[in-house]
């Protein structure tokens, strides 16, 4: 056994991980970094986040071509290449996971391949992917493993028309059908995908709607959308079981009222979301402290009960999305080196990737409620956007959640194309504590999405120039 000391030991290479220690090494500190792949990149990189986007790319771009009909234009049939797809889709992810590799190398990073655990709060026990046991005394140390994969234990059955949110992503067929268990943005994402190649996409929810995180009217387009391109949307139902059978797999779902159906599926994907994993780290071994639902407890520093000893993205709680985790990487590392800073913020923005996309941040218009804040809520809806008319999608709204007495901005929640890319206004709005007139006297550029935020803005003054509605 070899022992050796280092001034940061970051354990996991995600999003939040690779963002820690690349900043530290900026930062001057001498880092190492402990990840089972290859190259940096997280679950985010190899096996969601990316992939699944570059094929909701190719979603939108099957969507556009059938849509062009009402346009006067129309294109054959599209000739699905699976090999060629699943080809490209794995470049995109080698690529940039590839280049965090080069990245690595060039701040002189450690990077070990293969998983760590405690031995106690100053030494890890690392297991070497190509082979052996290292001990490292360490001075500091990131926990950024993220999460795994959320299952039901009664369907945790050995087959391989089941699938999961890693598993759909290789593309092992376009299956005739596709059960999806889970009205979520995961289960959503891949399954707009899988219905674009051509697959009859049903899907499962036990909630009374999908996408329970998001306010009913951002989420009424979407469903309305989803309606119209899967085969079945049952809600209010759950599954009572499966079973696989010749050529497909059977499953039992109950709906609302009670009655049962059996329908046979060529694959189900299981996606109910994703959770925190500590087994095998070892924390027992240190002060560290898990809460109930099995997430690492650190204060607003990111630091943990053992003080050399910090955390950050998926393993310490919701929400749990890349962007968190990279901006909670920076307040660890600034905490380290000794500075002033916190993870306090005002919004975090969440994106739904399917058609249309759906995005919100800051307070929503159901938390309000909950906590009998004042609010007043005001809409643009994209029928009256001029932008929106000239792409055929109207089917949007953008939303603002105010504070009646300060005209501070709370919340934003926008439903349309591009919904992702123009969030981000709103969370600045947000952070920097605008207001409703900051937002309406800020000049945006016409014709363009962007415009609906400045109007949403507009409408809360009565002076909306695009809809008549006066202030009450």
């Amino acid at each position: 056994m070899i022992m050796e000391k280092s001034k940061l030991t970051v354990i996991g290479g995600g999003p939040g991980g690779y963002a820690a220690a690349f900043y530290a090494a900026d930062l001057g500190m001498e880092v190492t970094l402990i990840d089972k792949e290859k190259n940096p990149g997280g679950v985010c990189l190899y096996r969601g986040c990316i992939p699944s986007k570059a094929l909701l790319h190719v979603a939108k771009l099957i969507n556009e071509t059938q849509e062009a009909k009402k346009w006067g234009i129309e294109f054959s049939q599209p000739k699905i290449d699976l090999d060629k797809l699943r080809a490209w889709k794995d470049s995109v992810v080698n690529k940039l996971t590839g280049g965090l590799g080069i990245l690595s190398k060039q701040r002189k990073i450690n990077y070990v391949r293969g998983t760590a655990s405690f031995i106690n709060s100053t030494t890890l026990k690392i297991e070497k992917a190509e082979g052996g046991v290292e001990e490292k005394e360490i001075d500091k140390i990131i926990i950024a493993i993220g999460s795994v994969i959320a299952t039901i234990p009664f369907l945790n059955i050995e087959s391989k028309r089941i699938l999961n949110s890693a598993s759909a992503l290789n593309l092992p067929e376009i299956p005739k059908s596709l059960l999806v268990i889970g009205g979520g943005y995961i289960g959503l994402e891949l399954g707009s995908v899988y219905s674009a190649l051509g697959t009859k996409v049903s899907v499962v929810e036990m909630l009374p709607g999908l996408l329970p995180g998001a306010d009913r009217d951002l989420v009424s387009f979407l469903a309305k959308k989803i309606e119209s391109k899967f085969d079945k949307v049952m809600l209010s139902s759950k599954v009572l079981s499966i079973k696989e059978v010749k050529d497909g797999i059977s499953v039992n779902i109950q709906d609302g009222e009670g009655k049962v159906a059996e329908q046979v599926y060529d694959y189900v994907l299981v996606s109910i979301g994703r959770k925190p994993e500590t087994k095998g780290l070892g924390l027992e071994n240190t002060k560290v402290k898990i809460n109930d639902r099995g997430w690492i407890i650190v204060n607003p520093q990111m630091r943990t009960g053992d003080p050399d000893i910090y955390a950050i993205g998926d393993i310490v709680g919701e929400p749990m999305l890349a962007h968190k985790a990279s901006h909670e990487a920076t307040v660890a590392v600034e905490s380290i080196m000794g500075h002033k800073t916190a993870f306090e913020p005002r919004a975090i923005p969440a994106v739904v990737f399917t058609d249309p996309e759906i995005a919100w941040a800051g307070l929503t218009e159901a938390k309000a409620k909950e906590s009998n804040i004042k609010f007043e809520i005001v809409k643009f809806p994209w029928a009256a956007s001029s932008r929106a008319a000239t792409i055929d999608r109207s089917d949007g709204v953008t939303k603002l959640i105010i504070d009646p007495e300060t005209e501070r901005i709370l919340g934003i929640g926008i439903c349309g194309p591009g919904a992702g890319e123009l969030i981000a206004e709103g969370v600045l709005a947000i952070e920097m504590g605008a207001n409703a007139t900051d937002l309406k006297l800020t000049i945006h550029p016409h014709p363009t999405l962007s415009e609906t935020i400045m109007e949403a803005a507009e409408v809360f003054f009565g002076q909306s120039t695009h809809i008549y509605r006066p202030k009450r």
